[in-house]
């Protein structure tokens, strides 16, 4: 059983996982564990970490995959997905740092003394991040981490919406928060999602009552902008937000497959790309 919050990705206990887990080798069980933590892992990195050549990590990666504990994606693996969404703080620290990229660069496109909405999400809790130096911003949002987030934030003025807290994540939800978010109409909305089906653009979630909320967000706003890193075209979700032709602005953290290109391009998004930063991150 799962705890309150945590979703099964298919690597949970039983007796068929117990049996399958006693024929892993001792680093094949420890990149498993490294695969639930962190979400995703590397080539390179598990090269370095257990000192063995990248081919005796792609070996590892193959054999843990063709068990389905595993994805392969470009340049190492990741948790599956499909039906149930990641861990909140595993999906907090993937691509960590293309979120907060993709989060300033959002920031410089929403002017001072404007209207916004922010869903649930770890890449729009970036975004508040990057919001709290503005000046006479209005920002309401489903999401009590950026609430949280925004609080303290001098210029930032902070609406939360009523409805059911899931306590995992601090996402409200529900019909009436649904019915709350219809009473606004503001400047900008940003909303996150969690894949992007790259042959024709879907925008995928996990949580229909969660979707619902997103696409009020979506249609009560003047100019709509979505967040989503590059990981997002790896990954798949049961539950349809919109086309990504239906959205303004796209802002993702590194070139997404020619063919979103080209329906950013058909569909009139316009693309953004958040650039490398010089220097680390604060």
């Amino acid at each position: 059983m799962t705890e309150a919050g945590e979703t099964n990705t298919g690597t949970g206990g039983g007796p068929a996982a117990d049996g399958m887990m006693e024929t892993l080798s001792p680093r094949q069980s420890d990149i498993l564990s490294i695969a639930r933590r962190e979400a995703r892992v590397t080539v390179d990195g598990l090269s370095s970490r257990f000192q063995v050549t990248p081919q005796t990590i792609r070996k590892d990666l193959n054999d843990l995959c063709e068990r389905n504990l595993l994805k392969r994606v470009h340049g190492g693996a990741m948790l599956p997905s499909g039906v149930s969404n990641l861990g909140y703080e595993a999906r907090r620290r993937m691509a960590a740092e293309g979120k907060r990229r993709i989060g300033r660069r959002v920031a410089t496109l929403i002017p001072d003394n404007s209207s916004t909405i922010l869903n649930i999400g770890t890449t729009t809790e970036q975004v508040a991040m990057a919001l709290r130096a503005h000046e006479g911003l209005m920002t309401v949002t489903n999401n009590l981490n950026v609430a949280n987030i925004l609080r303290d934030a001098p210029g930032v003025r902070v609406v939360v919406a009523g409805g059911v807290l899931r306590a995992f994540d601090g996402g409200i939800i529900g019909d009436a928060t649904v019915a709350f978010l219809s009473d606004y109409k503001v400047d900008f909305a940003v909303i996150g999602a969690s894949a992007i089906d790259p042959d024709d653009g879907t925008v995928l979630d996990y949580d229909h009552a969660e979707v619902r909320a997103a696409r009020t967000i979506l249609s009560h706003a003047r100019t709509t902008i979505l967040v989503a890193d590059a990981m997002k075209f790896e990954r798949t979700a049961p539950v349809r937000i919109a086309p990504l032709t239906d959205i303004d602005i796209f802002v993702t953290d590194q070139p997404p497959p020619e063919s979103i290109r080209d329906l950013c391009e058909a569909g009139g998004v316009r693309l953004e790309v958040a650039p490398e930063e010089e220097g680390p991150s604060p």
